[in-house]
């Protein structure tokens, strides 16, 4: 299973819009990916990767406005998620996923010539 969480913290406001301060219109967000399962070759290491981006948002008048100072990033999240849309989203979380399976069943190494191989990963324990 993989846990997802959105980081909208960052943002960039118009200063002033239609008599309100420090308006919202662009998040920058970070979205990381987190495996509950552990790398057998580093049992101390869960499987995660990240994806960043940025999304504007419409700060046109019509909804209400929540001062700043109180914009929690839950708030900014689904802000963002909205303005994406469901199929953007998914394909953002599917993208985290593919990497994750990547780093879990490497498909390819990096190798030096005249340098022995890589010993072969450990294989994961099944749970009984």
């Amino acid at each position: 299973m993989i846990t997802y969480d959105w980081n909208c913290k960052t943002v960039d406001a118009y200063v002033e819009k239609d008599n309100e301060a420090d308006v919202v219109y662009n998040v920058h967000w970070i979205v990381t990916g987190v495996s509950d399962e552990v790398d057998p070759n580093s049992p101390n290491t869960v499987y995660q990767t990240t994806s960043i981006g940025t999304q504007t948002l419409n700060s046109d008048s019509g909804s209400e406005f929540i001062p700043f100072d109180q914009v929690t990033n839950e708030e900014v999240v689904a802000w963002t998620q909205e303005a994406m849309g469901e199929e953007q989203v998914a394909s953002i979380e599917a993208s985290i996923a593919s990497q994750i399976e990547s780093l879990i069943h490497p498909t390819t190494i990096t190798l030096t010539v005249g340098e022995p191989a890589p010993p072969e990963p450990i294989p994961p324990v099944e749970a009984v």
